[in-house]
């Protein structure tokens, strides 16, 4: 019952729709491991390219609406055939070394899973950080499985108007068309399991969809038997009505636990990806008192079978809800507890027995877990002194707290041309080793010639797809005419270009760029050696203060120069971003310290090859050795202090080193000191923030 036999016949028929010989393209469907296999990707593309763009890159919709006749076609393509046939195999040979059901799996639950952007179920880092983890532990052959919601019109999309204000709209996922299945329970009704909240039934079913090894299960509300409010409860990701979303983080903990009963999967260890899901502790405390337990016996078993990982120390990222909030979603669950309410209460609050002090889910996850984690060695030092309070007479330093830093998957955020020239510079199986410090000292066998083309392909493809994007983004907000013919021109494939791209909160300082707006503009018109700006982001629908940022950085779009020069690229997600992360020469991090946890773009810009220019937080703040990029030290000062220091130095920092790096050129016309920067940068970066290395961190420290 949890989901195998319905996956097997999804495949099934999607295979007796296809002609026999082609027939192999259903296993490659119905399980997202094509995401990190370039020869998958490229075996759907050319069923037909312009089917695959308008699918949003999602294959189960590519290929059930292609027509015979190109069936006919490919059937008789002895080279496509070939091709299928060896990816089918790679698929199968990896697949068959993992039992299923895998036993006593760790269940990795979190809120959002960016694994594709066809699966739009993600808002951000937290969500890429969780997907690549879940590829990670395929890779590894961790026994991992990841439970979260299934998001019926997932995040919003952006769409600026002519003044720069952010306005947000959704569009609803085409759930029937992913390559994903209904659990169904051993009758063939779809299995289901039911919550009480806001004082009705909810009924959750469950859906699965493999990540590789790695299943993904994802709850959902939206059936007819229940109230239309209920239904809502998974439609949307990070909704701003605060019952509904403390209803998802009910969902998703309580719901989630008892969908894995419901499965017969019983988890040796709940790995919770941030607080969201930190109510699931409470529903296998209720197991347990029923059970006959005591209280401080159960809730000693709830805390040896949990870790947590906090994510952020921005107040947004760790909620909390006063009594009469909890009560009117949840009243009835606490009823069922077995457990005096003031026990549910105070194991989310830092000073129990304080009734006027709302309840946190991020002191809940920590009080409910054996083991947890900050996401870089820099946030670990930082969430010790956040929650010292929770452990009264320890030092900040013997606060159990640690640090895991994260990491990417080398493989979905590489570009195809860097990877092909690995493939003929590194061993044949270094996609398999990639946390492996000694591996990379392979690159310097890569001549400069051979990793500055690379540079420039990338560099190049990227332009085009700004040039393309940036017309038709500004057509659709109804700019002048000769502000989008700027666009068709702008960007030169041979200039430097930097790229700012990230969540839009007020912290990430995006205003940073218009801070010396004399001398951005200044370093915009030399054309002796010139300087372009890609940027994109997201705010937050309800944070005004995020949304402002973004128009006065538009108010500057009329100044010369910055029409051709600088592009806002709408509506980032994952698609966006691996152009983004692959073209750029050099990616800009400005949060404003300490409330970067870690981050991870910067790290999939080391990948292709970029380098990094960020203040001294998050990854950066261990990953930074003095040749493998630049850094910021913020000084300890008033916001309004740091803001004019930083800005300086970004400034100072691109006019003194990065442009005379970069332009500095042989007369073979190579930047041979700016590549020796970048050989730095991959070979001290890429092992060292891998999601490989993360996984395998995380399995031996914590699971």
């Amino acid at each position: 019952m949890d989901g195998t036999v319905d996956l097997a016949r999804a495949r099934a028929e999607l295979a007796e729709s296809l002609p026999e010989a082609l027939r192999p393209l259903a296993e490659l469907v119905y399980n997202y491991r094509w995401v990190w296999l370039p020869e998958c990707v490229e075996l759907f593309r050319d069923i037909d390219a312009a089917n695959w763009r308008r699918s949003g890159c999602n294959p189960r919709h590519l290929v059930e609406t292609t027509p015979r006749r190109r069936w006919r076609e490919l059937e008789a393509d002895a080279g496509y055939l070939a091709r299928l046939q060896r990816a089918r195999d790679r698929l199968a040979a990896e697949l068959a070394g993992a039992p299923r059901p895998r036993p006593q799996p760790v269940a990795y639950f979190c809120s959002e899973f960016a694994v594709h952007c066809s699966l739009p179920l993600y808002g951000g880092g937290l969500g890429v950080l969780a997907g690549d983890l879940l590829k990670a532990a395929s890779d590894l052959d961790l026994p991992l499985l990841g439970v979260g919601l299934l998001y019926h019109e997932g995040y919003f999309s952006q769409r600026l108007d002519a003044s720069g204000w952010q306005h947000e709209y959704w569009v609803p996922t085409p759930i029937d068309r992913l390559p994903l299945v209904r659990v169904t329970s051993e009758g063939g009704a779809p299995l289901a399991v039911e919550v009480v909240l806001r004082r009705r039934p909810v009924r959750i079913q469950v859906w699965r969809l493999e990540v590789g090894r790695v299943p993904l299960f994802l709850l959902d509300t939206d059936l007819p038997e229940n109230h239309p409010i209920d239904r809502w409860i998974t439609a949307r990701l990070y909704v701003g009505d605060r019952q509904t979303r403390l209803a998802q983080y009910a969902v998703l903990g309580i719901g989630g636990v008892r969908a894995l009963a419901a499965m017969g999967i019983e988890p040796r260890l709940h790995h919770l990806n941030e607080g969201h899901a930190a109510l699931g502790g409470f529903e296998r405390l209720r197991r347990e008192v029923a059970a006959g337990r005591s209280l401080d016996a159960a809730l000693a078993s709830v805390r040896e079978r949990t870790v947590f990982t906090t994510h952020t120390p921005v107040a947004a990222g760790n909620e909390g809800y006063a009594e009469a909030e909890l009560e009117a979603v949840l009243g009835d669950f606490v009823d069922q507890l077995g457990v005096p309410r003031d026990t549910f209460y105070d194991l989310g609050r830092l000073e129990p027995g304080n009734r006027a002090e709302p309840a946190s889910i991020t002191p809940l996850a920590l009080r409910t877990s054996r083991a947890a984690n900050g996401v870089s060695r820099r946030h670990g030092e930082l969430a010790r002194a956040m929650w010292q309070r929770l452990w009264p007479g320890r030092a900040v330093e013997d606060v159990p707290i640690g640090h895991v830093t994260n990491g990417v998957h080398s493989t979905t955020w590489m570009s195809r041309p860097m990877q092909a020239l690995l493939d003929r510079r590194l061993p044949g199986d270094w996609r398999a080793r990639v946390a492996e410090t000694d591996l990379w000292q392979a690159l310097e066998g890569v001549s400069d010639e051979e990793l500055w083309a690379v540079r420039c392909e990338q560099r190049r493809a990227l332009v085009a797809y700004v040039r393309e994007k940036s017309i038709r983004d500004r057509l659709d907000r109804g700019e002048a005419p000769d502000y989008v013919e700027q666009a068709a021109a702008m960007f030169d494939p041979e200039a430097l270009t930097i790229g700012f791209a990230r969540r839009v909160a007020t912290y990430k300082r995006l205003h940073l760029l218009t801070r010396r707006s004399e001398r951005g503009l200044a370093l915009l018109a030399n054309d002796a050696a010139p300087v372009q700006l890609v940027v994109a982001g997201k705010a937050h629908p309800q944070d005004e203060e995020a949304k402002a940022s973004l128009r006065d950085l538009f108010r500057m779009k009329g100044a010369p120069v910055v029409g051709r020069k600088v592009s806002f690229v709408e509506n980032y997600d994952m698609e966006i971003a691996a152009r983004l992360v692959a073209g750029v020469d050099l990616w800009l991090n400005l949060p404003r310290p300490p409330l970067e946890a870690s981050g991870t773009s910067g790290m999939k810009v080391v990948l292709n090859g970029g380098l990094n220019l960020s203040v001294l937080d998050g990854w950066w703040a261990e990953a930074y050795d003095g040749e493998n990029g630049w850094a910021i030290a913020t000084p300890q000062a008033s916001p309004e202090e740091q803001d004019d220091h930083d800005a300086a130095a970004v400034f100072d920092i691109l006019e003194t080193q990065v442009l005379p790096l970069f332009y500095n050129r042989a007369g073979d016309g190579l930047p041979h000191a700016w590549l020796r920067r970048v050989r730095a940068s991959m070979q001290s970066l890429i092992p060292r923030f891998s999601a490989q290395r993360m996984a395998a961190e995380y399995a031996a420290r914590f699971y």
